[in-house]
């Protein structure tokens, strides 16, 4: 395997054990600082969107930064159009993409969610060049693709239509993942039945399910919520009233069990609701109104 292959793959490995540590969205100083190979440390972002490493002759990762000043969106097949480094296709950047494309490299794609914290996803490949459109056409692959020959034209079709399938799936997390981290920013990274302050722990609720016709992916429909909170939340052993008051389900207030369900459930019947500290964002009284009526009917 060849130098620049061995880079890539640890890059790969090392996004790997940070996202089974932290999940896949990840703060940019952990990105900017990198891993070490051989000695040298390989950071997997910088400035520019287009990044090459000083140890590689082709950039590494893409980066799209949350207030980013180029469009990149999804096209009419699904896949990434990623926007040149400005409207020079001879920038070196962009040169150096176009040899990822033409070597048919595996990269990394690095989705800005809200300011300092990035969807980590790969492999990604260039697939297509638009000069006219000052655009690359990206696909999101799996890590089989990485060390494999190039695809023959026998396979081209199913090999296209199952990069469609990743990248389809790849974009409905982006927007989840948005969400999550918009809402948990919002309550400053904290339960807001509990308190509990561990991020890893931590998940944004829907109020109005977002497979209702109600729902909204804003914060004003979220609550941050513990994976305990949450799944009480979502089982309706948990209501919070318009007024912001947490109410306990009156068969579970009977119940008697350990100190998580007396503690952890039963305790938290009457308490407020934690809210964040802009009024702007608070819950909304019409996603409270409706989800509270769901509660008392459970």
């Amino acid at each position: 395997m060849d130098l620049d292959l061995q880079i890539r793959n640890a890059a790969f490995g090392w996004l790997k054990d940070q996202t089974m540590i932290r999940g896949d969205v990840l703060p940019r100083e952990l990105l900017r600082t990198g891993f070490e190979f051989q000695g040298e440390q390989i950071p997997l972002v910088s400035p520019q969107g287009i990044f090459k490493p000083r140890m590689l002759d082709v950039p590494l990762s893409i980066t799209t930064s949350p207030n980013s000043p180029y469009d990149d969106s999804f096209d009419e097949k699904g896949f990434l159009s990623y926007r040149y480094r400005g409207s020079d296709s001879n920038h070196r950047d962009n040169v150096g993409l176009r040899s990822a494309f033409k070597k048919r490299l595996p990269l990394i794609y690095l989705r800005g969610i809200v300011p300092g914290q990035y969807l980590a996803v790969w492999p990604v490949y260039v697939v297509a060049d638009n000069p006219a459109g000052l655009s690359f056409q990206v696909a999101v692959d799996d890590m089989a693709s990485v060390n494999s020959a190039a695809v023959s034209s026998r396979v081209a079709e199913s090999e296209d239509a199952k990069r469609a399938y990743l990248t389809a799936a790849v974009r409905i997390r982006m927007h989840q993942r948005g969400f999550r981290e918009k809402v948990l920013d919002a309550y400053h990274s904290r339960c807001a039945f509990c308190q509990l302050r561990h991020r890893e722990l931590l998940d944004a609720a829907h109020i109005i399910p977002d497979q209702e016709p109600g729902s909204r992916p804003i914060v004003e429909n979220g609550l941050s919520l513990c994976k305990l909170h949450h799944a009480a939340f979502d089982s309706l052993f948990l209501g919070v009233s318009p007024d912001f008051k947490i109410h306990v389900r009156q068969d579970i207030l009977e119940e008697e069990d350990g100190p998580v369900l007396q503690h952890g459930l039963k305790g938290l019947n009457g308490s407020s609701l934690i809210l964040p500290s802009s009024k702007d964002l608070y819950p909304g009284k019409e996603f409270l109104d409706w989800r509270f009526e769901r509660f008392k009917r459970a």
